[in-house]
C-alpha cells in the first residue's frame, strides 16, 4: 500500500486494507444504496461515501479511485457521454495490459467489467447496447487521471467536490459510432421490456460474462 497513514481514519484504513482488488471494490459499490440526491445535487469524496453508505455513479467511481490508489492504481475515471446529456463516469483500470472498469449504477449492465479489453475504446463499446433506455445512446468517451486535478481534495474532503464533475465535462472527448439498426435493434427490445416489467431493470445483455 502507498498511502501515508496519518490522512486515513482508522476505519479507512482497514476497509482499503479489506477492499485490495478491483473485484472486492465492485462488489462492496454494488452492495451500497444508490444515491438518488433526493436533497439536492452531491458529489462526495470517498470519506463521505464510506461514512454515508451510498453513492451515485461519479461518488463511486471517485471512491473506487481512491482505493485503488492505495494498492497501485492510477486514479483514472473514464466518462461515458450519451446523447441525452446523462453521462456515466467509471474507475478505469489497467491489470496485465488489458483494461477493466468499476462502476455503480442503477442499471446491472452499467456496472464495472472485467480486464479482458485491449484498448479503452473497446471497452466502451461493451457498454453500447447496456446504455441504450428511453433516451441514452453513447456517443463519446474521455479519460482523465484525477492525480492531474490540483488543489481539490477529491480523495477526503468532506465538502462537495464539484471540480471533479466540471473537469470532466470540459476535457476533450473522443467521439465514437454505434450501428444504428443495432440501436433500433435494442431500444424496442428496452421500450418492450419496460412495458411488460416497469419495476425492474434489463440484464438481458450478450456480454454478461464479462461484467466484474
Amino acid at each position: 500500500m502507498v498511502f501515508d497513514d496519518t490522512e486515513f481514519t482508522a476505519t479507512e484504513i482497514g476497509l482499503i486494507r479489506r477492499l485490495d482488488t478491483p473485484r472486492k471494490v465492485q462488489r462492496w459499490l454494488r452492495a451500497l444504496p444508490y444515491n438518488f440526491e433526493k436533497h439536492g445535487e452531491t458529489l462526495r469524496t470517498f470519506r463521505m461515501v464510506r461514512r454515508l453508505n451510498t453513492a451515485h455513479c461519479l461518488e463511486a467511481a471517485i471512491t473506487a479511485a481512491t482505493i485503488l490508489e492505495q494498492h497501485g492504481f492510477s486514479p483514472t475515471l473514464l466518462d461515458l457521454e450519451s446523447i441525452d446529456g446523462l453521462d456515466h463516469v467509471l474507475f478505469l483500470y489497467r491489470e496485465n495490459g488489458w483494461w477493466g472498469t468499476v462502476a455503480k449504477s442503477r442499471d446491472p449492465g452499467l456496472h464495472g467489467r472485467k480486464p479482458v479489453y485491449t484498448s479503452v475504446r473497446q471497452l466502451v463499446r461493451s457498454y453500447f447496447a447496456p446504455y441504450i433506455d428511453r433516451t441514452g445512446r453513447i456517443e463519446g468517451f474521455g479519460v482523465y487521471d484525477l492525480a492531474d486535478l490540483r488543489r481539490v481534495d477529491w480523495r477526503l474532503s468532506r465538502r462537495h467536490v464539484r471540480k471533479v464533475e466540471r473537469v470532466l465535462i470540459d476535457m476533450p472527448h473522443e467521439r465514437i459510432r454505434s450501428s444504428d439498426a443495432e440501436y433500433s435493434r435494442w431500444h424496442a427490445r428496452y421500450l418492450a421490456y419496460k412495458k411488460r416489467f416497469p419495476d425492474l431493470r434489463p440484464s438481458y445483455y450478450d456480454n454478461r460474462q464479462e461484467w466484474l
